[in-house]
């Protein structure tokens, strides 16, 4: 298997006034993150807004993203794919590795949130035997706050014995320090975890993390990049995580992610101020003014 670790963001979606992609706007955005020190991005999970997209849409907007390695070749692309339908998770799933993406992160059905673990084994059973071809890789998504499943440390050991080539680890969302330890004491470096929780990073890769996927990642990859870079050469990067840290619970207080990166990238950066799909809706150029006396963006 090819090793997919480091600095991922979780990477907003470019999208038009009428609530399309900007299709032609996402390798510029990509080869952005790529300059700012990311190793790779998840397109279409929360951050990307994802399930606001048609499958066709999904599609392209995967193909036209897979551009960034004609000048990144290094560059590695996860692509979200669950969704609360089987049928149309294995058919998203297959697409995205017929264009050619790294891996693709796997949220569980999150529709019916009262089945027991057999439901869910049986439902990732059929996704991967249907839709991940021999060496091609699958990270579940553990983020219950937003899906109210969580993947148990059960689940993923029983996924990890029954695909051992194709399980390669876990995106833990969860914002649980507990629960990052309990990965690490449980799988060590046999199954990949990455942290979605940016002030939990460093702790994640005392506790064998191999990166993290994050939205705040879009606007602060360079600090992430350093203490990962840190981290490698036998080091804990704490002031930078402390500057990560003030600068995620920033973020946090002004939920939902993606309408809030998408104006700080507008702003901070000069990038286009791509709308948001509904039910989300753009935020106020005060509130930009606000949050940006408050963030320590470099």
């Amino acid at each position: 298997m090819t090793l997919i670790e480091g600095v991922f963001a979780a990477a907003i979606t470019p999208t038009k006034t009428d609530f399309s992609p900007d299709i032609e706007a996402i390798p510029g955005f990509l080869d952005f993150l790529a300059h700012r020190g990311c190793h790779g991005a998840l397109m279409l999970g929360t951050t990307g807004e994802g399930p606001s997209f048609s499958p066709e849409q999904r599609q392209e907007i995967l193909r036209t993203a897979l551009r960034v390695k004609e000048e990144h070749p290094s560059f590695q692309l996860l692509a979200g794919t669950g969704t609360p339908s089987l049928d149309e998770t294995i058919c998203l799933t297959r697409q995205a590795f017929e264009l050619g993406v790294d891996g693709i992160v796997l949220l569980p059905p999150y529709y019916f949130r009262n089945v027991d673990e057999d439901g869910l084994f049986i439902w990732f059973l059929h996704v991967i035997r249907k839709a991940v071809p021999a060496g091609c890789l699958v990270l579940g998504y553990h983020i219950p706050p937003m899906t109210g499943i969580p993947l148990s440390i059960d689940l993923l050991a029983r996924l990890k014995d029954t695909f051992p080539d194709q399980f390669a680890g876990l995106k833990d969302s969860s914002g649980d320090p507990n629960h990052a330890r309990k990965l690490g004491e449980r799988f060590g470096k046999d199954l990949w975890v990455f942290n979605g929780n940016d002030s939990h990073f460093s702790l994640a890769l005392e506790h064998q993390a191999v990166g993290c996927i994050t939205a705040p990642a879009n606007l602060i990859s360079p600090d992430l990049r350093h203490i990962w870079d840190s981290h490698q050469a036998g080091k804990a990067d704490l002031q930078t995580q402390e500057s990560v840290n003030r600068n995620r619970v920033i973020i946090e207080r002004y939920p939902p992610a993606p309408p809030l990166i998408k104006a700080i990238l507008a702003r901070k950066f000069q990038l286009p101020f791509w709308s948001v799909c509904p039910p989300l809706r753009s935020i106020s150029q005060e509130l930009v003014d606000r949050v940006l006396s408050e963030l320590e963006i470099t």
